[in-house]
């Protein structure tokens, strides 16, 4: 029996790059591209086809950040399929970043340490973007902030909406989730984890989902469903590009290709920012350690590997943070019910 695995995000970028290393490596495996924009999901449903023609792939329309559309993906989904060997989370935007330069020029000239000090504070600025990057975010149509709603709940949706085709005890299935470096604590709280008070919504969504993957595995894996995050690196996609356009990506290539000699985060290419989440899928999930963060890591001389990292956080943190989300399915879903309703009373009053 094929395996079936379903990866949102996957007609670009990161997304893009899994389909066509798994495909390389298995051409049996059933590809579920799970996107937004249908004629670009077509288009490459259509390439992975043509290059992988033994291998099936389809296509399911969602918006992560619209949970009436994750509820109707879902739906689908329940009546396509029997079960899921794995959902690779990897859908997520980082909407307007900007460049903090007064950030930029403080981290690299305030330090009066000696300059090998000072280079490995260029190299941690530039490998994890800390206090480099401040993004916008905006409220969505189901009243939430997009970013949260479109890196971590709209994936939290799906997992509970899927739950039927992942919790199978004798088989287990997998969650891999694209995290990043640039996680981090600091910016995360509990008392608002939307991040609605906040300038960096994309590190503090990232560190969320670290705590909602650990959470996962503390709930369901006497269930057979295992959760593991990865981080693809500094991988040149339209993220990065939201950055700084290509020309100046570009311009700092020759800077970066040296960097790497001392810093293994720069992967650049998405092909390259796949490693840890190609890794993962092989592996027997119940044997991984659910504390750990998995890297792609690419040499100075173009060599990928792994790297693993503890992540910064605590099981109880985790816990609460999933109970916060399942209150809040809770509040959503009555919310929906009520619109439902008077929108079914109003078509029968008309």
């Amino acid at each position: 029996m094929r395996k079936v695995v379903l990866i949102t995000g996957a007609s670009s970028g990161i997304g893009l790059a899994l389909c066509k290393r798994l495909l390389a490596e298995d051409d049996e495996l059933h590809l579920c591209l799970a996107c937004r924009n249908m004629s670009k999901a077509e288009a490459v449903c259509a390439a992975l086809l043509a290059s992988h023609p033994t291998a099936e792939v389809t296509i399911v329309q969602v918006d992560v950040s619209n949970l009436q559309s994750v509820f109707r993906a879902s739906k689908e989904l329940k009546q396509r399929f029997q079960r899921l060997d794995c959902i690779y989370l990897n859908a997520g935007i980082m909407p307007n970043p900007q460049l903090n330069i007064k950030a930029l020029f403080f981290g690299l000239f305030s330090s009066h340490a000696i300059i090998f000090c000072c280079f490995r504070k260029v190299i941690h600025m530039f490998s994890t973007a800390e206090g480099l990057l401040t993004q916008g975010d905006k409220i969505t149509a189901d009243g939430l902030q997009e970013v949260f709603e479109t890196n971590v709940f709209g994936h939290f949706i799906l997992i509970r909406e899927l739950e039927p085709l992942l919790c199978h005890s004798d088989n287990p299935s997998q969650l891999i989730w694209t995290s990043s470096r640039s996680a981090r604590k600091s910016n995360f709280s509990l008392e608002d984890f939307q991040h609605s008070k906040g300038k960096e919504p994309y590190s503090s969504s990232k560190y969320a989902t670290d705590l909602l993957s650990v959470a996962l595995n503390r709930n369901f894996n006497q269930q057979g469903l295992y959760s593991n995050v990865a981080c693809p690196g500094t991988a040149l996609t339209n993220l990065t590009y939201g950055i700084l356009p290509p020309f100046i990506w570009t311009l700092l290539m020759p800077a970066i290709l040296l960097l790497r000699f001392f810093a293994n985060a720069f992967t650049l290419t998405p092909y390259n920012g796949t490693e840890a989440l190609v890794w993962l899928f092989h592996q027997k999930p119940e044997s991984l350690n659910p504390l750990i963060k998995y890297l792609s890591a690419t040499t100075g001389f173009g060599r990928n590997y792994i790297m693993t990292q503890k992540m910064d956080l605590d099981e109880d943190t985790a816990e609460k943070f999933y109970q916060k989300l399942l209150e809040l399915e809770k509040h959503i879903r009555v919310t929906i019910q009520k619109t439902d309703n008077q929108a079914r009373l109003s078509g029968s009053c008309l």
